[in-house]
């Protein structure tokens, strides 16, 4: 039964087809990444792009990307000899994975989900195990891997509720895939229950590999350098998505009239905090949104710097600046006092929060941050980060922080102390990877790296 119904489904990403590549051309419009080797989409690759014995790492995005990178690391601690092949979904995802590949690695983009695109991929490659980073498992992919023998995992994995209610919703095709994986290592416990209802076998919980990064230290020392030269602190709204911007600068226009009052201690007593007394910088979670970002806080009456724009353009008048980079979170995060934390303040569940604390950087959430609820508990718990209702709450909370300086720099040595407190899930993950490798080689005869 699950054959047919594979098959259907198989049928159904074959018809897809020109949908997606007419999407990826209307993506491309924004983010010239989409329009790069299509045909790697749908399984034809250069003669060049060949060879045996890949470890394929399978990362959808940028954030698990960047925990993609972490986990290649722990992997080439332990084989300096390893060949990595990674795939990738987005342009932004592809952009960061460039920077992880070693000479004899390679990149190509994910194959498409059909049964004639995943067998080209795998007669080409003949990877000797694929490792899907957090959330990404694809049907057909996954049975043709199980089909050939070839051990595919899911690590770093989480599953929030709304995933897992979508996934109960179409049972018969999520279940027969988590369940054919070979390993799955959860985020944490509650992941853990969610993945094992959808099907999965949990083999471990090793915590999130984000916590192992290690932010930037030219960027850290550049953004320290830039803290002595400003008269205001900064407070960054990090990561935001689409909608949250309007929230943040129509508060900040109802405050630069009124502002709201908070507690001072260094006057003893309650005070008005003007919000032209910080600096506020706001980083999209999304390039292709900077300049519709940009246009939106003129509209709003406010003076924009850019990053991206000359050093003259961008002088100490603008009123909001906006960090319009890839690559230079830990920059923004180490010029920040505070970070409102994207994603949280609409029902989207949140971003990551782990690298803000990485770089000491306290945060203030918003109500959303499914995402990554254990991170965001354990942070609050720890002192590290607030939680607010509304984005008039962070702003507010922003400011009064700001007038306290000794608690301010209390929440960032929690910052630090909490990000230290959580890591090892890389060595754990890497640990595991070449636990199953040497299973493997025990049990077929082939000899087994990383173990």
């Amino acid at each position: 039964m699950h054959s047919l119904l594979l098959r259907l489904y198989g049928g159904a990403t074959w018809l897809l087809q020109p949908m997606l590549r007419r999407k990826l051309r209307r993506r491309a419009v924004a983010e010239p990444g989409y329009a790069f080797a299509v045909e790697e989409r749908f399984g034809r690759y250069d003669e060049a792009m060949s060879g045996t014995g890949w470890v394929w790492i399978h990362a959808v995005s940028l954030g698990e990307t960047r925990a993609a990178g972490i986990l290649i690391d722990a992997l080439r601690h332990q084989d300096p000899s390893l060949r990595v092949l990674l795939t990738n979904g987005t342009a932004t995802g592809r952009e960061e994975g460039a920077r992880l590949l070693g000479p004899d690695d390679l990149q190509v983009w994910q194959p498409w989900d059909t049964p004639e695109v995943v067998e080209r991929f795998l007669d080409r490659f003949r990877p000797r195990i694929g490792i899907l980073m957090e959330t990404e498992i694809w049907p057909v992919l996954t049975a043709a891997c199980a089909d050939r023998g070839i051990p595919l995992v899911l690590a770093n994995a989480r599953l929030n509720e709304k995933s897992l209610a979508s996934a109960k919703r179409l049972a018969w095709l999520s279940r027969p895939t988590y369940a054919s994986l070979a390993a799955v290592w959860a985020q944490t416990e509650a992941d853990s229950h969610r993945l094992v209802a959808a099907g999965a076998k949990v083999d471990g919980v090793f915590g999130n590999l984000k916590f192992d990064a290690t932010p930037d230290s030219l960027q850290l020392g550049r953004a320290a350098r830039l803290r002595e030269k400003l008269p205001r602190p900064v407070v960054v709204f990090a990561s935001s998505r689409d909608g949250e911007e309007a929230l943040l600068l129509d508060v900040l226009q109802r405050f630069r009239h009124a502002p709201p009052v908070g507690w001072s201690p260094a006057a003893g007593k309650k005070v008005h905090l003007p919000m032209q007394d910080v600096q506020w910088m706001i980083v999209p979670r999304h390039p292709q949104r900077f300049d519709e970002v940009a246009q939106l806080i003129e509209s709003k009456g406010f003076v924009v710097a850019r990053r991206s724009a000359p050093a003259a353009a961008a002088g100490e008048d603008a009123e909001i600046w906006l960090g319009d980079s890839l690559g230079e979170m830990a920059m923004y995060y180490g010029l920040a006092d505070v970070a409102l934390l994207g994603g949280s303040f609409e029902p989207l569940g949140g971003q990551n929060l782990i690298e803000a604390a990485a770089c000491g950087c306290p945060v203030i959430m918003g109500p959303s941050t499914f995402n990554f609820a254990e991170a965001s508990e354990l942070s609050l718990e720890a002192g590290a980060s607030l939680r607010v209702e509304d984005m008039e709450q962070a702003v507010v909370s922003a400011l009064t922080l700001m007038a306290d300086p000794v608690r301010q720099n209390g929440m960032v040595q929690a910052a630090l102390t909490f990000s230290s407190a959580h890591r090892g899930a890389a060595a754990r993950t890497a640990a595991a990877i070449g636990n199953l490798l040497l299973r493997i080689s025990e049990s077929t005869g082939e000899p087994a790296a990383l173990a």
